[in-house]
């Protein structure tokens, strides 16, 4: 089958034959909120493009039943990276189908080749900074809040990543859809080894920081120096501050890196030993 052949046919003439800005807010709405809703290990974010696609064909090909199907279709494969930044892929698909669906000469296998060619660099870039930065940033402003049982704290956290996140989203989102491909220079190759690297330090600054500010572990033992005795914690204070901490957060990471524990497990683990510590005086 020719899949040219019931294309809707170009109309430079009628701009307004492109996508509106309400169908335009549907196609962001629809993968920004079900992203996850339809997971599988065979598609993850699979069905959700589907669905998401839905106004577009709606709006091209109505009366084209086949080129309906092989919209959805094509938007059915597997498809995985980190939501927020993923916007900016979703952004970048809408231009290429609205082209196609103006009749525009455009390949229906583009906007799949995008998606398979921008989905592990942004995977690397958004979690970069939203599980690495934001979220651990947030956390320990957050955490700060709440000494003292504050409620403050938590409505901090909630409101600014819903704010942050959903900014991120809408820009990524409108910036894709400006751009559309020429978008993908700056997102593959080497500018995202090199924007995913500093990200990655940043977040693992980040990380840093908030471990030594926000994990409490002393050591009660004593040390005997000729007839006195001094404790072990003013010494190791007195060479290396936060030495304990950071030694939980190397076991915690080796436990999840290199022993592939789920967090569940390793909290457990690291409550036994604090326990265990307290009962027999070392902490």
């Amino acid at each position: 089958m020719n899949k040219q052949a019931d294309k809707v046919p170009a109309d430079q003439s009628e701009p307004d034959n492109r996508l509106t800005k309400k169908e335009l807010r549907q196609i962001f709405l629809r993968y920004g909120i079900m992203t996850e809703s339809a997971m599988s290990y065979e598609k993850m974010h699979g069905a959700t493009w589907a669905y998401s696609y839905i106004p577009l064909g709606d709006k091209y090909y109505k009366d084209k039943p086949e080129a309906y199907k092989r919209l959805l279709t094509r938007h059915s494969v597997f498809y995985n990276t980190e939501p927020q930044t993923g916007q900016l892929v979703n952004g970048i698909v809408a231009s290429l189908e609205e082209e196609i669906g103006m009749g525009h000469d455009i390949d229906e296998s583009v906007p799949v080749t995008v998606k398979a060619s921008l989905m592990g660099p942004l995977a690397g870039i958004g979690d970069s900074i939203m599980q690495g930065i934001l979220i651990p940033t947030l956390l320990s402003i957050a955490m700060g809040l709440s000494k003292g049982g504050s409620v403050l704290g938590p409505l901090f956290y909630i409101v600014a990543y819903a704010t942050i996140a959903t900014t991120i989203t809408i820009v990524a989102f409108r910036s894709g859809y400006k751009l559309g491909v020429s978008a993908i220079d700056s997102i593959i190759g080497e500018n995202a080894k090199r924007i995913t690297n500093m990200f990655n330090t940043l977040g693992i600054i980040v990380i840093g920081g908030l471990s030594a500010s926000t994990i409490a572990l002393n050591t009660t033992i004593k040390i005997p120096f000729g007839t006195k005795t001094k404790g072990l914690q003013e010494i190791l204070n007195g060479f290396f501050p936060g030495l304990l901490p950071l030694i939980m957060v190397i076991l915690a990471w080796w436990l999840i890196s290199q022993k592939r524990m789920g967090p569940t497990k390793v909290l457990l683990i690291l409550a036994v030993i604090a326990t265990v510590g307290v009962l027999i005086g070392v902490f």
